[in-house]
């Protein structure tokens, strides 16, 4: 009996123990296989996450994309410039007249150009073109000597596309219809009337003299009479002459002036192409006149 339970349990034990080592074996960990060789560490990484040695930027982390760029964008090449010189001669036409008589320092005046200015074979300055300024200087006349004398100075010009520049410009000539000149320092200078002054005097001394010859007649002395009436004459002549003003120096609307540039103007080349050399507004010029002296001594 003894001996049957063993041989029962016998073959229960050796399967108990075989299955033992075999789990034992499962829990080792595995050798190295030599039949097939690693990956290398590198190549399993995506290129945008190798890493690179120490110290040396690599080429992903150096690169910028456009959307996180922080250098500064190239600087843009200037504007092309157009320069009109120095001593350039602009004509112009005066649509706001002006006198000694009544301008004042800072007053405006308006001009337009009328003839186009051109350089290097093409319209910059068209006619029609507005130049403004102001009155600097506004002197009368004396009244013994001293001639009127009226200053401006042009500041501003606007072309006909509403393109506005900065200008230094002075008046070198003018016609005026008068005996009004322009001195080297771009003084308008009104007339001396001079004719007019010894003709006052002239005037006075023959009307003295009748007076006189009649007064002398009368009381039996016309030599004595005529030369006390001719003195009196030239005396109240000179009188009316020194109690006048000169003639006051003027510009009547439609007065032509020619201005010199001072300095040179700087045009933007993109803004002064015109195909037409432009036209100015059509103003009669101001009629031939004899200068007078002001008979209101004030």
């Amino acid at each position: 009996m003894t001996r049957m339970k063993i041989r029962t349990w016998v073959p229960a034990l050796s399967l108990v123990f075989a299955a033992a080592s075999f789990g034992a074996q499962l829990q080792q960990p595995a050798g190295p296989m030599t039949d097939v060789a690693p990956a290398p560490a590198a190549a399993a990484q995506p290129p945008s996450q190798a890493t690179a040695p120490s110290g040396v930027p690599s080429a992903t982390q150096g690169a910028a994309t456009p959307a996180t760029s922080s250098a500064p964008a190239a600087p843009s090449a200037p504007a092309a410039r157009v320069e009109v010189p120095v001593g350039t001669h602009l004509p112009l036409v005066l649509h706001n007249a002006i006198s000694t008589r009544s301008a004042r320092p800072g007053d405006p005046v308006y001009f337009e150009t009328v003839f186009p200015i051109m350089v290097d074979g093409r319209v910059v300055i068209p006619a029609g073109s507005y130049v403004s300024g102001e009155v600097t200087q506004s002197k009368r006349a004396g009244r013994v000597k001293g001639r009127a004398e009226l200053a401006v100075k042009l500041t501003t010009m606007i072309l006909p596309n509403a393109y506005e520049v900065n200008l230094a410009a002075a008046p070198s000539n003018a016609g005026t219809g008068g005996g009004e000149t322009t001195n080297s320092e771009g003084t308008i200078v009104g007339d001396s009337d001079k004719a007019s002054d010894a003709g006052t005097i002239i005037r006075s001394t023959e009307a003295g003299t009748a007076i006189g010859a009649g007064v002398g007649a009368a009381a039996g002395h016309i030599g004595e009479g005529v030369g006390v009436g001719a003195g009196a004459g030239a005396a109240a002549g000179l009188m009316a002459v020194l109690l006048t003003r000169g003639p006051d120096a003027e510009l009547p609307r439609g007065t032509t002036l020619e201005a010199v540039l001072d300095r040179p103007i700087m045009l933007d080349a993109d803004k002064v192409q015109f195909t037409s050399p432009g036209t100015s507004t059509a103003l009669s010029g101001p009629p031939n006149r004899e200068p007078q002296r002001q008979k209101v001594p004030f």
